[in-house]
This record gives C-alpha cells, structure tokens and sequence, in this order.
C-alpha cells in the first residue's frame, strides 16, 4: 500500500519535473497541480454550431396571423398561419418570405424573449419572395448578414433556425450543408440548395454559416414521397438587393428590357446549354426605338452570356429604369450590338399595405 502511495507520488513530481523543464522560469506548486487538473474542452465547446445557434437565436422571430379564409369557410380564431423571420434592423424591420404575410391580418411579431408586436407596416415583393414587416421596437438584436452567399461552398456545414409545424416550437435549429448553388427552381433569381430540415413554418427564418453570417433566407422545399432533404433558399445578395428598394421606395423598382423571350428547351429541362433566348415579342417603346424585332436572338448583356430569364433577372439587379445596357444579338444571320434603354418592369410589382387590420 506504501509503495502505492509512493509511486502517486513520484507521478505528480515527475509530472511537475517536465512542466518546469518546458518553462523558462520557475512555476508555484498550484501551477503545477491546476495542470495536473486540467481536463480537455467536452464536446459543447469543442462545437461550434451551439455557439452559432445561441448567437443567431434572439435575431430570429415567429409570425402568426390570421390565414386568409375561402368562401362560406366559418369564422375560426385557431385559423391561423405562421412563419419565421429575421431582424433587420434594430428598431423593429423584420424580413421574411412574401409568402409568410401575404393574406395574413392581424399580424404579431414574437421576439426569442417571449415579447409581442403587433404589425405596423407589410411590404411584400412577391416576385423575389421577400417582405418586410415593420413593429414598433427598439434595441433589438439585428441578424449578421453576409455581403453576398457566392463564396458559400457546397458541403460546408450551416444552420436553420425557424418556426416548424408548429408555433410553440419557435426557435428551433437543424443542421446540415450547402447542396448545391445557384440553382433556378421556380423563381425569378437564383436559390442556395440545403438539405437542413426546412419544415412548414421555418419559412422567412435563416439559413446560417459557421462564421454567424445569414447567407440566405429559407423559402421552400421539395415535398413529395421519395423526395428527402431538398431545400432551398434565397442568397444574401438577393435578399440585400429586394430590401434595399422596399425600404428606400416601399417597392422593388425593377428594369426590364421590355421583351417577351423564350428559352431553348435545353435551357428549361436543364442540360448544359449555349443556346440564346429567341425574342417573342416587342413590349417597350424603348425597344422598339432600338429596332429589336421578333425572333432576333439574344446571347449577352453588357458582354456577359445569359441563357435563361433567370441569367437576365440576375444581371438587371444593378440597374434601374431609364439606364443603357449593350445587348449582343442575333438578327437574320448577322450579330450586332444593340443600345437598349431599359425600361420599367412592371411584373410581379411589389405591393405594400400599413396598419393591418388585427
């Protein structure tokens, strides 16, 4: 038993001899014995997706509503619908899906704190899928967002945070990655591909980077038997690009080029394609005055190849009605550069009401 003791002993010194070998100086007996206490980081610390989700958290919000009712449907107060939002800025402007609000009266807004605002303002852009709810609030906690989702990479780990199912689930994360980027799927811009669990309700939340940075606001997702872990959300720049005009004009104003074009059928069921987009129709003066004809073939703006109406709705982004653009086309055979100055599309007009009725 005394040679026990003694070879604990002779452990703890010789665990004090190579601490103070590695040393340049001298260290106390409690130096010693806290390294010889010290244990490894446990699983939470070494993690940092908790430490992501507890940083996200208080910028998230839930939003209930009362569901627009069809014909000789009666009057129900558990009639409701609900999504997800995101602080934008700390006096109260919320941003979420279009689709959250869009139908919804008596809007409530409600905090990770527990705290209710009723809904002063909705302004919706249906076209992008975003809209802004404004509540009357101060110090909140705004959400970091990235400047732009084009340097997410496919694979790497990120956060939802949401409201699914159910509204008492407020708040509630998934994990997963980037499947994919710069997917067209039945929208006007381009999506970010997740397979995080993104379920009824978490619509208009976050999707988050390891780095606490919002990269993208979830939307929708593929919801069918044998379809499992498809979702998809809308990339920070778009996101930035729709709430910079809500807040400025209370509407996206959007330029067009005031033509009706179709896409190849290569173009539409996604195979690789270098097929241009054939003019339909001449809609805007603005056109007509640069002479672009029906069936002229359209193959770059400004010098960049587009291929779908998704390509042209992504290059439009910086420019307003009234500005020029150099369009590269195909007429009888022969390429020319057409000046076109770009009109005012009026497609998808966001729209904008204040003071619901509750």
């Amino acid at each position: 038993m005394k040679n026990v003791q003694w070879q604990k002993r002779s452990a703890a010194m010789l665990l004090g001899t190579v601490i103070l070998a590695g040393s340049s100086g001298m260290l106390t007996q409690a130096e010693v014995a806290d390294a010889a206490s010290a244990k490894p980081k446990n699983t939470y610390e070494q993690n940092e997706v908790p430490q992501v989700i507890s940083r996200m958290s208080p910028s998230v919000v839930g939003i209930i509503g009362k569901a627009a009712q069809g014909s000789g449907e009666v009057d129900d107060r558990y009639n409701l619908a609900h999504g997800t939002g995101v602080i934008w800025k700390s006096d109260g402007w919320i941003v979420t899906n279009a689709h959250v609000v869009d139908g919804l009266t008596g809007i409530t807004v409600v905090t990770a704190d527990g705290k209710s605002y009723k809904a002063k303002g909705v302004y919706s852009d249906p076209k992008s899928d975003i809209a802004l709810v404004k509540i009357n609030a101060k110090s909140l906690k705004p959400a970091k967002f990235a400047a732009t989702a084009k340097h997410a990479l496919v694979g790497e780990t990120v956060v939802a945070i949401g409201t699914p199912i159910s509204f008492s689930l407020r708040n509630s994360a998934s994990v997963g990655v980037v499947s994919g980027l710069n997917r067209s799927v039945d929208g006007s811009y381009r999506l970010i591909q997740t397979d995080t669990a993104i379920n009824p309700g978490n619509s208009g939340g976050p999707l988050v980077n390891l780095k606490g940075e919002v990269i993208g606001i979830n939307s929708k997702k593929f919801a069918a038997v044998g379809i499992e872990n498809m979702g998809f959300s809308i990339p920070a720049e778009t996101v930035r690009y729709v709430v910079g005009h809500l807040l400025e004009y209370g509407e996206v104003i959007r330029a067009g080029l005031g033509l009706e074009l179709e896409e190849s059928w290569s173009a539409i069921v996604g195979l690789p394609s270098d097929d241009p987009l054939t003019v339909t129709k001449v809609l805007s003066e603005q056109a007509k005055q640069a002479g672009i004809q029906e069936d002229d073939v359209l193959y770059a703006i400004n010098g960049k190849r587009i291929y779908s109406v998704v390509d042209i709705n992504e290059r439009l982004k910086p420019y307003m009605p009234g500005q020029q653009v150099q369009l590269l086309m195909q007429r009888d055979g022969d390429i020319v550069n057409v000046k076109l100055t770009l009109s005012q599309d009026g497609n998808g007009a966001a729209s904008s009401s204040v003071g619901e009725a509750e």
